[in-house]
């Protein structure tokens, strides 16, 4: 396998010390700090803000003073460190352990993304290799002691959400949706999944929950309405909140830029910041 091959340049970093430490939970908690509290956030579908609603949940929690970090395994779409504006490869350490790109004191983050020469390579792996690049991202990776990791997960429940599941056995999920019944009838299957797998789940947030008309003020349900808060119902989990759908969330994810600083007082940076405050007491 070539050393231009994705694959080889993150796992090679750490093969040994994966077949000298293994993977157990004792071993990936000590790497992140023994207190830290793991939420694995992951959505039924494709297209419904789970990696911006991730990646802006932890900015708010960051902004609140607790120390985070962003583990992007949507190894087939990593988006991560372009919304947060981060670029360049995480440094080898002198311990063999890998620097997480740092985006403020209080937030870090890691991605797949980092070492892959072209932003347009393809991964195409099987699940083993999935397995070994997630394992090396929670138990190779110097994060420090954080009080937050959060794991921005691929939708739907395959290798990757399973891997989290089977090498983190204290990771608690957060499903996001959005208020149409296509969504939700696949974050019931991601609900069945987390019940399989014994994760438990914290909360469902429903993305894209309205537009306020920016000429007029009317409220435009563009995806429907009560949907997510609906299904949390029926299905005997909490209800974390709604995110209220602006376009400007889009534009700041395409730049880089924190959408909660250029944009703090609208109401989806206080739903954002409601719904961190909401999982700082429950998580």
């Amino acid at each position: 396998m070539s050393m231009n091959d994705p694959s080889n340049r993150v796992i090679s970093l750490t093969r040994k010390r994966e077949e000298r430490d293994g993977s157990s939970p004792k071993n990936t908690r000590r790497a992140r700090g023994s207190t830290a509290r793991v939420i694995a956030v992951t959505s039924g579908k494709g297209g419904v803000g789970k990696t911006s609603t991730a990646v802006n949940l932890s900015l708010a929690l960051a902004d609140d003073g607790h120390k985070v970090g962003v583990m992007d395994v949507d190894l087939h779409g990593p988006d991560v460190p372009r919304m947060l504006g981060l670029d360049g490869m995480p440094e080898l350490m002198s311990n063999k352990k890998l620097s997480p790109m740092k985006y403020s004191e209080n937030l870090s983050a890691m991605s797949i993304e980092s070492f892959i020469p072209s932003k347009d390579d393809a991964i195409i792996w099987r699940g083993p290799m999935k397995y070994s690049a997630i394992r090396q991202f929670i138990g190779d990776v110097e994060w420090g002691d954080l009080d937050f990791l959060v794991i921005d997960s691929p939708p739907g429940t395959g290798d990757e959400p399973l891997t989290v599941a089977q090498i983190v056995s204290d990771a608690r999920a957060v499903i996001v949706t959005t208020p149409q019944e296509v969504a939700l009838a696949d974050v019931r299957k991601s609900i069945n999944f987390c019940k399989t797998v014994k994760m438990e789940i914290i909360g469902l947030v429903e993305n894209m929950s309205g537009l306020n008309c920016p000429h007029c003020g009317e409220a435009i349900d563009l995806f429907g309405s009560g949907g997510g808060e609906r299904t949390a119902r029926q299905t005997g989990i909490r209800f974390l909140g709604r995110i209220p759908f602006d376009p400007n969330v889009v534009a700041c994810g395409d730049s880089g830029a924190c959408y909660q600083k250029v944009h703090a007082d609208t109401a989806v940076s206080r739903a954002y910041a409601d719904v961190a405050q909401k999982l700082a007491q429950l998580a």
